[in-house]
């Protein structure tokens, strides 16, 4: 008995192993629950621009919704970078792909590879041009483009000198130039001099607009293909005489038109509802059910008078 009472544990010992044992089970927890929701591998263009910041909240809440699972990265504008986001996805065998292309027809190779592993592909704000893509859904960027040139004719009294700072690796962009030109051809005393690339890049878009302004004391307007672009512009133009017309309706931008600078109007998206229409499609494809190869989304156009009158 002696024996017996030294090999069993102390009273205290014994509730340090209960607690022990109990910390060990709530730890495990009970065998988690597979999770069987289809997988969407999302490479967007950036995250710093608050379009895509708006799409990426969208694209997040609308998956919940629909019963996805995203995996969301960002190229942060590196055709490389967004490459190899996608050769890791198709590794992954992920059930769909939404892509923001920064490099139109650079990135037909990785969807090709998508498409031989039979992972369907969608594209969002930004077309590609290279691959098969299942559904792309974009702004209507030609309309946009032609929004733009409508308010820049009127803003120019219909004559003057115009440059546009582009952006040509980004089909969506090369829509909104189209529209814009062709909207501009109705008004031959108005000219478009030269399409100088800004790459989307505020930094870029000031530097470009600064020797643009040198070599063209008399430029009367620029239209620059996003509000990144326009507010580099603003930032050469300053208080000069001159008309800028954007594109995107960020909060930035749309607080420069309250304010009466130079940046005077601006074509507005809607990344909410690209986002919602995108996981849509996905969800629809993913379900069996049939979706369209291009789903547009409306646009406006925003300026002093409006934006003061909104409040």
């Amino acid at each position: 008995m002696n024996q017996l009472r030294r090999m069993s544990p102390h009273p205290a010992s014994r509730a340090i192993l209960a607690a022990l044992l109990a910390c060990l089970v709530l730890a495990c927890g009970p065998e988690a629950e597979p999770d069987d929701r289809p997988v969407v591998g999302v490479s967007l263009l950036n995250q710093q621009h608050d379009f895509y910041k708006d799409l990426e909240a969208s694209l997040r809440e609308g998956a919940k919704e629909r019963g996805l699972r995203l995996i969301v990265q960002s190229a942060e504008n590196d055709p490389v970078r967004q490459m190899s986001q996608l050769e890791n996805f198709i590794t992954q065998k992920v059930d769909a792909l939404v892509v923001c292309p920064v490099n139109s027809s650079g990135i037909g190779g990785s969807i090709r590879q998508a498409n031989q592993a039979d992972i369907p592909v969608f594209t969002a704000d930004i077309r590609a041009t290279g691959g098969k893509v299942t559904s792309h859904i974009a702004s209507d960027n030609v309309e946009g483009g032609r929004l733009a040139a409508q308010r820049m004719a009127e803003l120019l009294s219909g004559k003057g000198d115009v440059i546009v700072l582009d952006h040509p690796e980004v089909a969506s962009v090369q829509e909104r130039v189209d529209g814009f030109v062709e909207e501009l051809s109705k008004h031959p005393d108005i000219r478009i001099i030269d399409r100088p690339a800004a790459g989307g890049l505020r930094d870029k878009a000031y530097a470009m607009a600064e020797t643009m302004l040198l070599a063209n004391p008399d430029l009367a307007g620029i239209f620059a293909i996003n509000d990144d672009t326009a507010l580099g512009a603003l930032r050469a133009v300053g208080d000069a005489d001159l008309v800028i017309v954007g594109y995107d309706g960020t909060p930035e931008a749309c607080d420069a038109i309250r304010r009466g600078t130079a940046l005077k109007a601006d074509v507005v998206q809607s990344p909410g509802l690209i986002g919602t229409r995108t996981i849509g499609a996905v969800a629809d494809h993913l379900a069996g059910q049939p979706v369209e190869p291009m789903i547009s989304v409306e646009v406006g156009i925003v300026d002093q008078a409006m934006l003061m009158k909104d409040g």
